[in-house]
């Protein structure tokens, strides 16, 4: 079994969305002090690569403890978006991978905008789905949509209308993925299993492609 990691790694110096802290990581309990090794975690719930599930947007949708385990994995299909300039990826964009997508349950939007991650342009000008393209996606049936950059909506999204778009439908979406570039033309299984937190908007998640 071949496993490709697709998550950045979790750590205090990371890029965090605005108005969010980075996590902070504490040793409360050490090896030579303690005789073992612990650590006090603060972390937002939306922090690297992770997953927003409908509760995230939509006041009493589902939470990550009742969504069954079986919704955070499945066929894959890579789409690749890198060549997009103009800001916004419309149905025409994705319809010639129309088959791939109809037989998948997770798509990933690759746009190389993971090789920003720790730049300040990392949370500007990378391409988002029209709600037109959102909507023809959510069409489908899939569980969930990922992507490689911080969000799906672009930043200063006054509604977060592709969010609801895809939450609405009980999709869930995994945000901040990397190394994505190297499942083109392959066959995979996406997994994006969360913590299962009572209540839980989202959490961070160790993002892989079983090949």
């Amino acid at each position: 079994m071949n496993v490709l990691d697709l998550s950045h790694v979790l750590g205090e110096n990371i890029p965090a969305y605005p108005g969010t802290q980075p996590p902070r990581v504490t040793d409360v309990c050490t090896i030579d002090g303690n005789g073992f090794a612990e650590k006090l975690l603060h972390i937002y719930s939306h922090t690297g690569t992770h997953v927003d599930v409908p509760a995230h947007m939509l006041a009493g949708s589902a939470t990550l403890d009742v969504l069954e385990p079986g919704r955070f994995i499945g066929r894959g299909c890579l789409v690749d978006i890198s060549g997009i300039r103009r800001g916004r990826v419309e149905i025409a964009d994705l319809e010639e991978h129309r088959e791939r997508i109809a037989g998948s349950e997770f798509v990933l939007l690759a746009s190389g905008w993971a090789r920003r991650w720790g730049d300040p342009s990392y949370y500007t000008g990378y391409p988002v789905l029209s709600p037109a393209a959102a909507r023809w996606l959510a069409d489908f049936g899939l569980k969930g949509v990922g992507v490689d950059m911080i969000s799906v909506d672009e930043m200063d999204s006054p509604g977060m209308d592709i969010h609801k778009i895809f939450l609405a439908e009980g999709m869930v979406i995994v945000e901040n993925l990397t190394g994505l570039e190297r499942l083109a033309g392959r066959d995979f299984v996406f997994s994006c299993l969360p913590l299962k937190i009572a209540g839980g908007d989202g959490s961070p998640v160790r993002a892989v492609a079983i090949l």
